[in-house]
């Protein structure tokens, strides 16, 4: 059987290529809300995450996806973009590769 293609997307804040079941895609829409994608097919523009919470602090810091999006984003939503990587990473950890 022919090997399938795996779709490959870039890591916003490290700049590598991984795996797109590996990555979580952030989405700014229409209105210009920043939202995370758990089902990465929500409209709008998208940047993808490595699932590594002490990269999203550094984006924090650095403001990475209000540079990424152009424009300014919540404090709260970094919060909330750390707790579901956090989660996700855990989930990984505990039942392998499930998204």
């Amino acid at each position: 059987m022919k090997q399938r293609k795996i779709p490959m997307r870039k890591d916003l804040l490290s700049g590598e290529m991984f795996p797109k079941k590996q990555l979580v895609r952030i989405v700014r829409n229409a209105d210009g809300t920043v939202a995370i994608d758990p089902t990465g097919k929500a409209a709008g523009r998208g940047a993808y995450v490595a699932l590594d919470p002490a990269a999203i602090t550094v984006a924090k810091k650095k403001h990475l996806i209000d540079k990424a999006f152009s424009l300014s984003v919540e404090p709260s939503f970094y919060d909330e973009l750390f707790a579901y990587v956090d989660h996700q990473k855990a989930r990984q950890e505990l039942f392998g590769e499930t998204k």
